[in-house]
């Protein structure tokens, strides 16, 4: 008889620790826990390592678990920097560096999938595995309050919260939203949304914010998208984590990026929203977990990198209906099977 697994609620109590680094003269805040493989836990934007803390404390039971706090965001330094994808992914090097962290499995939420799969792409040889779950950065279509906050307006509207009682008035409004909406997608993702709209009146928050914002994503959708280097990761195991009533990134782009990426693992929660580590933790570590522990760590080969990227498609041979893009994906990796 199978052992069962014990829930969140019964593992042993392990509390990440807040930390501090300097790199380049910015502080950035980590929370660490655990030992064993590292872990490296990426969060979306306008949120903080704190997302994790549940999931982290569990997985810490196995693994060194680090969680840091995206320049911009949480109790890190907000300075007037560089917000961008690429930046983020040298902020982890950097910080995995000064911690003496050589290999890391990835796990990016959000703007941190997208901050994952970058750091796989710019630093290959830093990473064991990756994990992206509700993942931006997919194709570039994006949700329409994204695109409007992006706007020269979105600034306004951000500064508008620090009026006294607007904010208490939106999280009023939110509740009862969530209370409507029950359930569905937008229900259970409303309550994250006032968590992370709460830290945004702080002036350099916002700031950070519309910044990152920016860098990502304008009128007509996601500026940086990473189908045009989907197929590097074919070395690297890859698990995809989504919530199928997803109202930020939708489930559509889970398939998407499965057919994308070659080899990669798919798990779909139904009933979850943009959290599905949130909306149920236990089955999250037991996702990431049976990944770790089924896979072997990619091996760094720069002749099999030179290869693909001699023979690698753009993003344009994809485009189009995500039905057509799913379709020419399938195709090509039924086309490469039957080579082999």
């Amino acid at each position: 008889m199978t052992e069962r697994k014990p829930n969140l609620r019964s593992v042993r109590e392990v509390t990440p620790a807040l930390e501090f680094r300097t790199v380049h003269g910015y502080r950035r805040a980590y929370r660490v826990a655990g030992s064993g493989p590292a872990i490296l836990l990426i969060h979306g934007i306008g949120d903080n390592s704190t997302t994790w803390q549940t999931v982290q404390t569990a997985l810490a039971q196995r693994f060194t678990v680090i969680a840091p706090d995206l320049l911009g965001h949480g109790r890190s330094d907000k300075p007037r920097a560089d917000y961008s994808v690429a930046a983020y992914a040298n902020g982890m090097r950097d910080l995995l560096s000064v911690l003496d962290i050589d290999r890391v499995t990835v796990i990016g939420h959000s703007l941190g999938g997208g901050v994952a799969m970058q750091f796989a792409y710019q630093f290959p040889q830093l990473v064991d595995r990756l994990v992206l779950v509700g993942a931006g950065g997919v194709t570039k279509d994006v949700n329409v309050a994204l695109r409007i906050a992006s706007l020269p307006m979105g600034s306004e509207a951000l500064a508008l919260l620090r009026l006294p009682l607007l904010l208490p008035a939106l999280q009023i409004i939110g509740r009862a939203a969530g209370a409507l909406f029950g359930s569905t997608g937008v229900g259970r993702d409303i309550p994250d949304m006032l968590r992370i709209l709460a830290d945004l009146p702080e002036p350099t928050a916002s700031s950070a914010f519309a910044r990152t914002l920016r860098a990502v994503v304008d009128w007509r959708g996601q500026v940086v998208t990473m189908l045009d280097r989907c197929y590097l990761t074919e070395s690297v195991p890859v698990q995809l984590i989504w919530g199928a009533s997803d109202s930020v990134i939708p489930v559509s782009h889970a398939l998407m990026a499965h057919a994308a990426m070659p080899g990669s693992q798919l798990e779909i929660f139904e009933g979850s929203g943009h959290f599905p580590f949130h909306d149920d933790p236990d089955r999250f570590v037991e996702v990431v977990e049976r990944f770790i522990d089924s896979t072997e760590p990619a091996v760094y080969d720069q002749e099999l990198l030179r290869n693909l990227l001699r023979s690698g498609i753009s993003e344009a041979t994809i485009s189009g209906p995500l039905d057509t893009q799913v379709a020419v994906l399938d195709a090509m990796g039924a086309d490469e099977r039957s080579a082999t």
